[in-house]
């Protein structure tokens, strides 16, 4: 890498103080070469990013981060491994359908935010200007991750190494400590095609790249709107996130490695269904405070919930289904309408044909007459 050159005592400090927090660590200059940029503008241009806009805004300054910070010359990486064994399963309560491994935890950005801060101020006393994020900014964590050597891109288009797999929480942190010498990792997907077989959507392209607008974790978590009826059968029981790409990957099989500020929660691993129906909204943010699943807050969980009780298919849930079916919110009725349909309770669809919001009764509607 030009102007790379021996690392510093100073920053060779701060990185070990990073590493005794627990972190993998590497160090990336802060240029991203030409191609990975290039890939990077492809693929907005081409769409996949679906309906994160936030992935669309300033992206010369997500490429080139020296615009917004004159003196940053290289970023430490840091990777908390979350391959975390599952927690036991709580009684009560209607436990149904999958959540991504890592959203068993309290949210990331605030575990491992004070990490980060304490890394900052070290490198002030250190004579090192610094700036971190955790996934909050408009920085590619991943490629830097590749550039410092601390994995490769699989196919399941996230950041991979042998040990920890893909099972990588990461962050990143601007120095103006002078890169060393770069290290690549030598990629080793070989031949393996599992998680672009395995995908049931067929989000992966096979090169390293995602398709947002067939991925189970943007539809469950990004999404805002209804979710398209065609789409539900491949989301399966997919409540938050999704991993299959990553359970069926060889890397993955054997990491057990996680970072200690991790633990594991019963109740977000396994929420109960009922929270997301006869919970207020602010009663919700309530007890899922601190949490992921404020991202999508209630009224998209409780989406989500009616697709995955509607494709388990089992009758014995239809009252959490119909109570969907008189949530405040229309795009909770609107699903519940098609969730109703797909488990033949018809009965319960005929008031929601008369709806005070025309979208929701235009889908009641449309499915009784579908029905004949």
């Amino acid at each position: 890498m030009n102007g790379a050159q021996p690392l510093s005592e100073a920053a060779r400090y701060l990185e070990e103080a990073a590493q005794a927090q627990g972190f993998l660590t590497a160090w990336a200059g802060l240029e991203l070469p030409q191609p990975m940029q290039q890939r990077y503008r492809d693929w907005l241009t081409q769409g996949r990013q679906a309906g994160m806009a936030y992935l669309e805004r300033n992206p010369e300054s997500r490429l080139n981060p020296a615009r917004r910070f004159a003196w940053a010359k290289s970023v430490l990486v840091l990777a908390a491994p979350h391959a975390y064994p599952p927690p036991p399963r709580p009684s009560g309560g209607v436990r149904l359908g999958r959540v991504a491994r890592y959203a068993w935890v309290r949210d990331y950005h605030h575990l491992l935010w004070p990490h980060l801060e304490a890394l900052e101020v070290l490198a002030q006393r250190l004579g090192l200007q610094a700036k971190g994020y955790v996934d909050t900014g408009p920085l590619s964590e991943r490629s830097y991750g590749v550039l410092g050597g601390l994995g490769w891109i699989g196919r399941n288009a996230m950041l991979l190494r042998m040990g920890e797999g893909t099972y990588l929480t990461l962050a990143v942190l601007l120095t103006s400590a002078p890169p060393p010498p770069a290290r690549p990792y030598p990629p080793r997907c070989g031949r393996c095609t599992r998680c672009v077989t395995g995908c049931p959507t067929g989000a992966l392209l096979g090169d390293g790249t995602l398709d947002s607008r067939l991925c189970i974790s943007y539809w469950t978590i990004e999404h805002r709107g209804l979710i398209p009826p065609a789409l539900w059968p491949a989301l399966g029981d997919w409540l938050f996130g999704c991993d299959v790409c990553q359970e069926v990957c060889p890397w993955n099989q054997r990491a057990q490695a996680f970072w200690p500020g991790f633990a594991p929660e019963p109740e977000l691993a396994y929420p109960n269904l009922e929270d997301f129906f006869y919970l207020s909204s602010k009663a919700f943010e309530r007890k899922y405070a601190g949490t992921v699943f404020l991202r999508p807050g209630r009224t998209r969980m409780a989406r989500n919930a009616l697709v995955v009780l509607a494709n388990l298919g089992n009758p014995d849930y239809l009252p959490l289904v119909r109570q969907g079916a008189r949530d405040v919110n229309p795009m909770v009725r609107a699903t519940a309408a098609q969730a109703l349909a797909r488990l033949g309770d018809f009965d319960a669809l005929l008031p929601l044909t008369q709806d005070p919001e025309p979208a929701v009764a235009g889908v009641a509607l449309a499915l009784r007459q579908a029905r004949g």
